[in-house]
């Protein structure tokens, strides 16, 4: 069933009667890097335009991931009249039709926006018990957009936290961490990175944690691919059926698969009463397929060209390598696959592509291997 409109969706591994999403995970790289009251504390983050994630390290050693909606809304409480904020799943599942989105483009865009953010990120971070005393590196997104970029590092500096150190990187650089080692080998390797986000697809070749001819746009992505899905449903159902993009995303999300995609149903509820029920065969595997040949197109004729035109050597080490996908569309089964497929056929000779095992959750995980890193030379 469609959600109400205007909340974003959920996926299987998220506690809907919790706020956010927290659990442990077994980074050896934090086990070797965090010993209780040895130095701050090193933290990864993401702020993305969907979910924030942030990887805390635990005294066993172990990584908590912090995962939750980047959203949040106000009510008044009616016993004192006090405003009171609540965020992520809850604020999205209690409060749809006001619940404010405030990094849809993937940065603060104005001040409303970049209060709203600054006021998110402090209810989280207050809420998770993250210490001021802390090492934190961010994952923020290759985007010519000086205003939003510097909503974003006001968003930061006024978090409280990274009192120790607070430093940047390239999303796709963080996210390309965990899929190419166990600690910061990427940072040490000549490879090209691809980031399949939801409002931009990101590429861009990396020389030792340099960037070379990085490349963006807005016009491929995972919200289009939403949209897409909307009409796509309306079309097949001959008009009898309208989603909106939050019920979308979710078949994109709940069924997208290219290895193994099978036709669903779904109910409607008819306005005056009853219910209709639907079958999907093509409205979500057809807007995704032309997803990844957009991608294709956009990575070997604009960004690959560009860098081989201007990077030579580089371009010929870094595509004998394999590249790193990451981004949520990476997590659609069988799509990292695809895209290795017809970039090869594209140009012509082997490709090879791989993606870390939460190509969603992987820009805060390298994100915080280098904040442990940086970490050890305070």
């Amino acid at each position: 069933m469609a959600d109400e409109a205007g909340a974003e969706p959920t996926d299987g591994s998220e506690d809907e009667a919790e706020n956010e999403e927290t659990e442990a995970t077994g980074d050896e790289s934090a086990e070797a890097a965090f010993e209780a009251g040895d130095g701050p504390l090193p933290i990864g983050v993401k702020l993305g335009s969907t979910r924030t994630v942030i990887y805390v390290p635990e005294e066993d050693g172990s990584l908590r991931t912090v995962r939750t909606l980047t959203c949040l809304s106000t009510y008044d409480d009616p016993l004192t009249g006090e405003e009171r904020v609540i965020y992520g799943e809850q604020a999205a599942r209690e409060y749809p039709d006001r619940v404010r989105y405030m990094l849809r483009s993937g940065l603060p865009e104005d001040d409303e926006n970049a209060d709203l953010a600054k006021q998110f990120f402090s209810e989280l971070v207050d809420s998770q018990g993250i210490p001021e005393e802390s090492a934190v590196v961010y994952a923020i997104p290759t985007i010519e957009n000086e205003a939003g970029l510097a909503n974003l590092s006001a968003v930061i500096e006024e978090s409280g936290i990274g009192r120790a150190l607070v430093r940047s990187f390239p999303e796709s650089l963080c996210g390309s961490i965990p899929a190419l080692g166990d600690d910061l080998e990427a940072i040490d390797e000549i490879f090209l990175a691809v980031n399949m986000g939801s409002t931009n697809l990101e590429a861009c070749a990396y020389r030792h944690g340099e960037q070379l001819s990085p490349f963006s746009t807005g016009s491929v992505t995972g919200n289009e691919v939403d949209r897409r899905i909307a009409n796509a449903v309306e079309e097949e159902t001959q008009g009898r059926v309208n989603i909106d993009r939050t019920t979308a995303r979710e078949y994109k999300e709940e069924h997208g698969d290219f290895a193994a995609f099978e036709p669903f149903t779904d109910v409607i509820q008819q306005p005056g009463g009853g219910s209709h029920e639907f079958t999907i065969e093509r409205s979500v595997m057809d807007p995704l397929d032309d997803y990844v040949d957009e991608v294709v197109d956009e990575v070997a004729n604009e960004f690959l060209s560009e860098l081989a035109n201007s990077h030579m050597k580089p371009y010929q080490i870094a595509l004998s390598r394999p590249i790193a996908v990451t981004g949520g569309m990476a997590c659609i089964p069988g799509i990292v696959s695809e895209f290795e497929t017809r970039l090869g056929e594209e140009l012509n000779r082997e490709v090879e592509a791989t993606a870390p095992e939460r190509p969603d959750l992987a820009a805060a995980q390298g994100a915080q291997r280098i904040a442990t890193r940086l970490a050890e030379r305070l």
